[in-house]
């Protein structure tokens, strides 16, 4: 008796363990499968990452080519050029029924006044919401170079633009008709400037890449250190054996020709390094000038982003 219910408490002891261990597997996989999946229903992309099974150069392509999606941004023309709604602008009943008819011209307006905003290269080339209002705010903090911007024609774009895509009020023809001059006028200013500093930069680009003007001296003593050494060069090659039957006075003379020929091939080389050094001069300030500028810009470029955060 005492043997046999040793061995049914053996028994008893391995159906625990083994009951115990597919209890403690089952659960294993339950927490694993609900982990798994609220982790695919919380993340925004596929279930499956794209080109899993792609070589490790198009997987690298293909991720960066996916990251430039969230940043294409496109803001369509609201009023087309043969919009039926247009028509009714022209009917001379109460104005103030197509409000939101001047609202959409004034902001195609911005597209089709052809500002170069990617002439700095701060901005795209048509901008689209809060990116014309920092523009604007850059144009009227920074200090180069639309300097001569007025200030007041910087707010009346600036009130016009906020009343027509976000105001509540009354924005009819007059309001229309003021914006669209104030945004000419800003076009008209922005091109000229532009047009003036690419000038200027290109002047500067060939005044150092072009070669220095040599004066008339220089080519001239350049000339006579050449003549000397061809001749000197033709007596060498002609007369090296018969030297020691040359006079005291003859060597004299050779030599004072000789150091004469040095001391102008030093001049020279000093000239030209000092040319070197002015050129390298003017290119150190060029540069010096264009980093204090983009300096200027970027700090604009800050202020105007905690204004427009505000």
């Amino acid at each position: 008796m005492a043997s046999s219910s040793n061995w049914l408490s053996g028994v008893n002891v391995v159906l625990v363990m083994a009951y115990g261990s597919l209890v403690f597997v089952l659960l294993f996989i339950f927490v694993k499968r609900q982990i798994m999946r609220f982790a695919m229903k919380s993340r925004r992309g596929p279930h499956v990452p794209v080109g899993h099974n792609a070589p490790k150069d198009l997987k690298e392509e293909i991720d960066i080519r996916l990251s430039r999606v969230q940043d294409i941004k496109y803001e369509p023309q609201l009023l087309a050029d043969g919009d039926t709604r247009l028509l009714q602008l022209e009917t001379q009943g109460n104005q103030n029924c197509y409000n939101y008819l001047y609202r959409m011209k004034a902001l195609d307006a911005i597209r089709a006044s052809e500002i170069p905003f990617h002439a700095e290269g701060r901005h795209p080339r048509s901008l689209m919401g809060k990116n014309f209002r920092s523009y604007l705010l850059d144009l009227r903090n920074t200090s180069t170079p639309f300097k001569g911007v007025r200030k007041a024609l910087i707010d009346t774009l600036l009130d016009g633009y906020e009343t027509a895509r976000y105001g509540t009020g009354v924005f009819g023809q007059s309001e229309y008709l003021r914006y669209q001059e104030a945004l000419s006028e800003l076009a008209t200013v922005v091109k000229a400037r532009s047009g003036s500093s690419q000038r200027q930069h290109q002047s500067a680009a060939k005044d150092l890449t072009q070669s220095p003007e040599v004066s008339p001296t220089t080519i001239q003593s350049f000339q006579r250190v050449q003549g000397f050494k061809k001749m000197v060069d033709r007596w060498r090659n002609s007369h090296t054996r018969c030297m020691w039957q040359m006079t005291l006075s003859q060597r004299r003379n050779l030599y004072a020709t000789l150091r004469m020929q040095d001391t102008m091939g030093q001049e020279l080389a000093l000239a030209n390094k000092q040319l070197l050094m002015v050129r390298q001069a003017a290119l150190h300030q060029l540069f010096a000038k264009e980093h204090r500028q983009y300096k200027q810009e970027l700090s604009q470029m800050g202020k105007a982003f905690y204004v427009e955060r505000l």
